[in-house]
């Protein structure tokens, strides 16, 4: 037997997320489906991250249990071979059997990427997201109430509702800010995130930056607990997780 880890890239446009569900299209089926074509197992592909629908990945991780004579290096050969266009594997590598790619994930890099122009890109519409209040927006207060998550909270209210998640303490090691022309690109790092937790904090710094809120009240926002109190969850287009780090 051996496990097997791969790293993987893949559009989410057409999918509904990386997690199997019933009648709907999802990563993690599609990239089971083609190992079962060449190993002939039916094997669990264990992700490190549950993308949801329309999110991106350049650097997902997801491990699986094999007896198949295939080399480990040859695997990302092979399932490239008969995976759609949309999802590639960028490497595969035998980890030891202990390695699980969800629970020994130290931390991830997520980015999400915005256009401030006057009107949505045609060609990269399916990647970032438009934001129509670019006039108005004020970068400075918008990287200053980016500081604010950082550091270890309590993000309960930054979490969508339905998440059975018990614990909602997490740490964000940075979050940085890179403009190029009219794009934004917004970068975190943190040892996890809870569900549409970047895509809350990133609808919160932006309304900040157009002063739907107030600086000194993100604290507040934070300390309350309370979804309704922080901005609006922006789509899951504009998000990507970039890497997962062991």
């Amino acid at each position: 037997m051996k496990n097997i880890k791969l790293i993987i890239e893949y559009d989410g446009t057409n999918y509904s997320g990386w997690q199997i569900q019933n009648n709907a299209k999802t990563i993690q089926e599609e990239i089971q489906k083609s190992i079962c074509k060449i190993t002939r197992e039916t094997v669990n592909l264990v992700g490190a991250g549950r993308t949801d629908a329309g999110v991106h990945a350049k650097g997902q991780v997801a491990n699986f249990i094999t007896s198949s004579d295939i080399p480990c290096k040859q695997f990302a050969w092979a399932l490239n071979s008969v995976l759609k266009k949309d999802i590639i594997i960028k490497d595969s590598d035998e980890m030891p059997m202990d390695f699980h790619s969800c629970f020994d994930a130290k931390s991830k890099i997520y980015s999400y990427t915005i256009y401030k122009g006057t009107f949505a890109p045609a060609i990269m519409r399916n990647y970032m997201y438009h934001f129509r209040f670019n006039r108005i927006m004020d970068m400075e207060k918008t990287i200053r109430a980016a500081a604010y998550f950082e550091g270890t909270h309590d993000f309960k209210g930054f979490m969508a509702t339905g998440s059975n998640v018990k614990n909602t303490i997490r740490t964000i090691y940075s979050i940085n800010f890179y403009e190029d022309g009219d794009t934004i690109k917004i970068v975190y790092h943190g040892n996890g995130f809870l569900y549409n937790m970047i895509r809350i904090i990133t609808g919160t710094i932006l309304y900040a930056g157009i002063g739907k809120i107030d600086l000194e009240e993100i604290p507040n926002i934070i300390e309350s607990g309370k979804r309704e109190m922080a901005g609006i969850t922006v789509p899951s287009h504009g998000l990507c997780l970039e890497e997962v780090y062991y």
